[in-house]
């Protein structure tokens, strides 16, 4: 008797189980989903063990909202600080936070061209994500050296670069897997002034060149553009494109910003 009992117990433990665990993509229960609509910060599904861990958010989202905060002792006395960004998703939950970390002589003097260390954490605060930019040159007739940008995820383990492409006419970039394979091409428009428009570079892919996503800096006003050099940028990518790809797309956005937007008043 006390065997058969066992046996019992044995079987409904898996059943009991299951039924208490959702299958992946089915609908979270109504008391999660109320939850969820109140939530502030975004959770995203448990993700497979292959992901290297912080990248689970990036997962299942095609589009990637950067938002720059505003530096107030940045705008009075016109100086650089350490730019820091909020990472969200169409929705405008907050997924990771960015922090730049660099030297005051780089910031002021070298101001678009520093070097700097982002450091990206989740929304517990752990870091996720490290972009690593060295000091290099940005000269459309100086073909040697240029800017490039290296990813980690997690910090320390390699998962992409991105690497400027010479060219006298369009900034152009390659994004470029651990292994420093090209996967995917960055160009950009003629202009990148930005005035009274969004400024879109587009993400193409090297076989056939064409258009899989693109990276937008926002137009954000006539006094936020001219007085600060804060931005909002918008990465629009393939929902299932690598996630260690879109990490670096994340960095590719940082250069971008630094390279093309950093048009604070000192550096007029």
């Amino acid at each position: 008797m006390e065997s058969r009992d066992q046996t019992q117990k044995d079987t409904l433990g898996p059943v009991y189980k299951t039924i208490q665990e959702p299958l992946p993509g089915s609908p979270d229960p109504p008391d999660l989903a109320k939850l969820s609509e109140t939530a502030i910060t975004w959770k995203p599904a448990q993700p497979p063990g292959t992901l290297p861990p912080g990248l689970e958010s990036l997962k299942q989202l095609d589009q990637i909202i950067i938002h720059q905060q505003v530096e107030l002792l940045q705008v009075i006395l016109g100086t650089e600080t350490c730019s820091k960004y909020e990472i969200k998703n169409c929705m405008g939950q907050r997924v990771y936070f960015a922090v730049e970390e660099n030297g005051c002589f780089d910031r002021n003097f070298c101001s678009p061209l520093r070097s700097f260390t982002m450091r990206i954490t989740d929304n517990t605060g752990q870091e996720v994500i490290t972009v690593n930019r060295p000091l290099r040159c940005n000269s459309c007739w100086f073909p040697c050296y240029l800017q490039e940008v290296e990813v980690q995820s997690p910090p320390g383990t390699t998962v992409g670069y991105v690497v400027q492409k010479w060219d006298p006419l369009l900034p152009k970039f390659t994004i470029r897997n651990e292994s420093n394979e090209d996967v995917l091409k960055i160009i950009g428009p003629y202009g990148t002034c930005g005035c009274f428009g969004d400024v879109d570079f587009e993400v193409k892919s090297l076989t056939d060149m064409s258009t899989i996503g693109k990276i937008s800096k926002y137009w954000s006003g006539f006094v936020n553009n001219i007085f600060t050099n804060t931005a909002n940028f918008g990465i629009q990518v393939p929902v299932d494109l690598d996630v260690k790809i879109k990490a670096v797309m994340i960095g590719a956005c940082f250069l971008l910003d630094l390279m093309f937007f950093e048009n604070s008043l000192d550096g007029l």
